[in-house]
């Protein structure tokens, strides 16, 4: 297709074609242009459609303020939906489609909508979908999911990578306009770390969109050299693509550099995208200004756009809406644009200004004091009703106009820790209010110094403000300094349907039915009209319904204030927050030190929190899971079994506090625990709930070792840590977490202290004389390797837990198994290993499950009176020890042959099933193959005292009824013997 609408010019690369698709139709452009600019070229104007009537819309602006030109970029596992065309740069191969229609954009069935809008004003869908009740499942939720959200998902997993980094650097500037530039060249010829990041592929800012002359020389000669001198500085970087979309607390600001988006695909090895965490000692704002428009009835059509952006697309990329525009404008801004179009041979339609001392040009005709009314054309703009000053009517016949109400400055960053812009009536718009974030001040059109000469002057002084250098201002180009004026002027007069928020359908009507209907707060207007909630977050909108507000409230704009501004700035891909933290990444696996030998041994692993440990290990011939643990379970209590235990939780606690330190950590007393002896611990929250159980090992008089459960490792860490820091800071005492530094493995069974013999060193004696049940000692192994064994045991079997640096972990399990060999030695999982702690009744996480104390854990006697402890105090509140409190028992099957199902309660053989009755519940069940019946523990109302009563178990969810008895949940060797032999 011809590009009808090209003008001469610009900078964009002629010597080279792209071929894009929009729409199923091939146009081409140039390297250099935006898809929105390819398009306007190639003479398309209806680019999307609106979101809740389903207008035809065009584009409005040039930049990310975009709320009409959104597009689906790219196919298949890469297609990107809501992209805005104003900053999509073209590439060969480029595809896109519009969305938010169907079945075609010239023709959208959904348009049907803006027939029935007179039902779908603001805050219809409070009031529409209340009554009746019946219809909200089968009728409005289905259609308002069908009709919700703009754009699609692909559905695929998305083939591109996305990354994360971090820079430091003295002084962030954040836009690359005159006032960004000039603020990099006095930064960074005083040898401070500079980073210069803007969102756009090129620098320049407005000074790409305009004619100006700098020392009476094209504008972009002076971008030119400026960024030349820039790059050969190697304290400063220059980010172009990066959009600073945050600003957060300690000066750190997010970023996204868009590193692949204009190529089809990203380069081997290179991500699409990176978010960058930027450490600032100092920030300069330069991000320029937002064109407002002027509201009037049908002021969105297609052709309808923001005068700067037209010129922008005439004077950058070469491309115009149309042969014959117009402009409507209430500032001199709009006629710098006619004037710009008729120097490239565009017809000039008229000049609609609403001042009546409007300056006249002999090039075109200027209508003072007029207004444009309405405008017509069903899929484009054809002409626009001018009411002149006389009152008369009169069209114009255009394929675009040019709309400049005056401009915004861009303070969205300065508000995003909770500050609020101050009102400039001189400007009639916000600047950025002194509440900045700590370590901004702001230059530019951003600080409402809309002249060039002004914006490259307060540009050079913020940079010598900021990093308080002694010199002053050198050199400033000359250029335009014309002081600007702009009165406001937000919407015509007697409109009916007026557009402000174009992406959402917002009319200034819907705003004084927000009004009329008492929801007059900013936020409220906000949250009931939608204003402002579109993909540009009100960028072009938002003031325009503020002012409409304050003025049926009869309040000034200041009095009525602002909206909270918050990141992002733009849309941010979840890739990009994501980073590489997707798939395995994102919940990353952790090895035990025995992992890849276990592996070797045909393990069946399974996730447990963030570890991957041996469930069980099958052996040739075992074809069900119950096969392999209960030979697992039998064999370890019949000899000797091996299962790596590094995941349990182990810090090291040292000082000459460390004893008191603990003693106020447990429940249960550690101060007098004597060195080389082992003690099992219960820790408390605050509130007397149990937090997590396990146990200490006295080294040394200084010098504790402390084991978690797995599932609370880092959670205790950090509790330890707080009392350390908040609680008890004049403590000597210092931890460390070292679950990852040692391999432990339990080795479990009657010939377990043999086993163990072979590979402990001689001089230590690990006799049961020498070495008692709870004991702990530093041994070495192996011929001099240092270790550390604790003999206690979670299997009820006389067991030892031998440690080893990790690095050996690996080595050591090989050994155990291959000197165990004469015993049969076993190595065992978790599901094993589960089924033995229930045999002998330990408590897990099934049962410190955050709403038990000791007393329900039949702990209640280590909870210490003689001393003060953590939750100690709050556990003995009467609530929590009553006298049909629920304590732990073991529950046994009368029929050997039933199951017992965890999570199953328990009610009396006879009488009701329901929760008034409910007795209590089970936390854990497992087949004994020790007992050769199904097992399990639960919680029962006053339970200590109900041993031999038969109960029921029920499972109503999945229909299950047995009988069982109440027992002690020591199943195996309840007196001990076992452990001490």
């Amino acid at each position: 297709m011809n590009q009808i609408n090209r003008l001469e010019g610009g900078q964009i690369d002629r010597s080279t074609r792209l071929k894009f698709t929009f729409d199923n139709r091939q146009y081409y452009g140039h390297p250099g242009d935006t898809l929105a600019s390819a398009l306007l070229a190639n003479g398309v104007r209806l680019m999307g459609r609106s979101f809740k009537y389903h207008r035809p819309r065009g584009v409005l602006t040039a930049g990310s303020e975009e709320p009409n030109a959104i597009v689906e970029l790219r196919g298949g596992a890469r297609q990107e939906p809501n992209t805005r065309a104003t900053t999509a740069e073209l590439y060969d191969g480029l595809y896109a489609k519009s969305q938010n229609r169907w079945p075609s954009l010239a023709f959208d069935a959904m348009a049907i909508n803006d027939r029935l809008s007179s039902f779908l004003t603001a805050g219809f869908y409070y009031k529409t979908f209340m009554w009746p009740a019946a219809f909200w499942e089968k009728v409005y939720e289905p259609i308002i999911r069908k009709a919700a959200g703009l754009g699609s998902l692909s559905m695929k997993e998305d083939p591109d990578d996305y990354d994360k980094g971090f820079k430091h650097c003295d002084l962030l500037i954040i836009g690359a306009g005159p006032a960004g530039l000039s603020a990099a060249l006095t930064a960074g010829r005083s040898g401070a770390e500079v980073i210069l990041a803007d969102e756009d592929f090129v620098f320049g800012g407005r000074l790409n969109a305009e004619t100006y002359l700098l020392d009476e020389a094209p504008a972009l000669d002076w971008v030119t050299q400026t960024i030349e001198e820039l790059s050969s500085l190697p304290n400063v970087r220059l980010m172009r693509r990066t959009t600073v979309m945050g600003a957060f607390d300690h000066g750190i600001y997010g970023a996204v550099e868009r590193v692949s988006d204009h190529l089809h695909k990203p380069d081997p090895g290179k991500p699409r995208q990176i978010l960058w965490r930027i450490y600032a000692k100092h920030t300069l704002l330069c991000a320029g200004a937002t064109e407002r428009p002027i509201a009037f009835d049908n002021n969105d059509r297609p052709g309808i756009m923001m005068a700067g952006a037209i010129r922008t697309f005439a004077n950058r990329f070469g491309a115009t809406p149309s042969q014959r525009i117009a402009v409507f404008t209430n500032s001199d801004d709009g006629h710098r644009t006619a004037a710009d179009l008729h120097a490239k041979g565009i017809k000039i339609a008229a000049v609609v200004d609403t001042r009546s001392d409007a300056p006249l040009s002999t090039d075109y005709e200027i209508l003072r004091g007029a207004q444009a009314i309405n405008s017509k054309g069903r899929l484009g703009l054809t002409n626009v009703d001018v009411r002149q000053a006389d009152g008369s009517i009169r069209t114009l016949e255009c394929g675009a106009l040019g709309v400049s109400g005056g401009w915004n400055p861009n303070v969205h960053l300065t508000c995003h820790q909770r500050g609020r812009p101050d009102w400039n009536a001189e400007l009639g718009a916000f600047v950025p209010g002194g509440a900045l974030p700590p370590g901004m001040s702001v230059a530019g059109a951003a600080r409402g110094i809309f002249s060039t000469h002004g914006a490259l002057t307060s540009g050079a002084q913020g940079a010598i403000d900021a990093l308080d250098l002694k010199s002053t201002v050198e050199h400033i180009p000359r250029a335009e300094d014309t002081p600007v004026a702009q009165k406001a002027f937000w919407y015509v007069p007697g409109c009916s349907r007026a557009w402000l928020d174009q992406q959402n359908d917002v009319t200034v009507k819907d705003v004084k039915l927000a009004h009329q209907e008492g929801f007059r707060s900013v936020e409220h207007l906000k949250r009931y009209t939608t204003l402002g909630m579109a993909t540009d977050q009100g960028k072009t909108s938002n003031m325009g319904g503020l002012a409409i507000m304050a003025e049926l409230a009869g309040k000034g704009i200041p009095e009525v204030g602002t909206t909270i501004f918050r990141p992002p700035y733009t849309p941010v891909a979840i890739g990009a927050i994501a980073g590489r933290v997707r798939g395995k990444d994102f919940h990353p696996t952790r090895l035990t030190p025995s992992h890849f030998w276990a592996k070797e041994r045909g393990a069946v692993f399974v996730e447990v929190g963030n570890w991957l440990r041996a469930q069980w290990f099958p052996l040739p011939g075992e074809t069900d899971w119950r096969q392999s643990v209960d030979r697992e379970v039998l064999a370890t209590r019949a000899s000797v079994g091996v299962c790596d235990c590094t995941t349990l939780g182990k810090i090291d606690v040292q000082g000459a506090d460390a004893a008191h330190f603990l003693n106020k950590i447990y429940c249960n007393g550690f101060a007098k625990l004597a060195v080389g002896k082992t003690r099992y611990g219960l820790m408390l929250r605050e509130d007397g709930i149990a937090m997590d159980d396990g146990t200490a090992g006295r080294m040394a008089e200084d010098h504790f070792i402390v084991t978690t459960t797995t599932a609370n490792a880092g959670k205790v860490y950090q509790h330890m840590e707080f009392v350390r820091q908040c609680l008890c800071p004049d403590m000597d005492v210092q931890l460390i977490s070292t679950t990852e530094a040692w391999a432990q493995y339990a080795v479990a069974g009657p010939n377990s202290r043999k086993l163990l013999q072979k590979i402990v060193d001689a001089e230590f004696d690990i006799s049961n004389e020498a070495f008692p049940f709870m004991a702990c000692a530093n041994i070495t192994v192996c011929g001099g390797l240092r270790a550390r064994l604790f003999r206690i045991s979670f299997s009820g079997e006389l067991a030892f837990e031998i440690a080893v640096p990790s690095r050996y972990g690996d080595a050591l399990m090989r050994r155990l198994m291959s000197e165990g060999e004469e015993f049969n030695v076993t190595p065992y999982g978790t599901e094993a290993l589960g089924v033995m702690r229930i045999e002998k009744g330990h408590a897990v996480g099934n049962e410190l499950n955050g709403t038990t104390t000791a007393l329900n854990l039949g702990m209640g006697q280590m909870v210490s009176k003689a001393k003060d402890s953590i939750g100690s105090v709050l556990s003995e509140r009467t609530g929590l020890n009553t006298a049909d409190a629920l304590i732990l028992v073991g529950l046994k099957p009368l029929d050997t042959s039933d199951k017992v199902t965890a999570g199953g309660h328990l009610m009396a053989v006879d009488g009701p099933v329901d929760a008034a009755h409910d007795q209590g519940y089970v936390t854990s069940a497992a087949y004994s193959p020790t007992l050769g019946s199904m097992i399990g523990l639960g919680f029962l109302k006053d339970g200590s005292n109900r041993m031999g009563e038969t109960l029921r178990l029920v499972s109503p969810l999945t229909k299950l009824t047995v009988e069982v008895e109440v027992v002690s949940v020591h199943f195996v060797d309840p007196e001990g013997a076992r452990v001490r032999a």
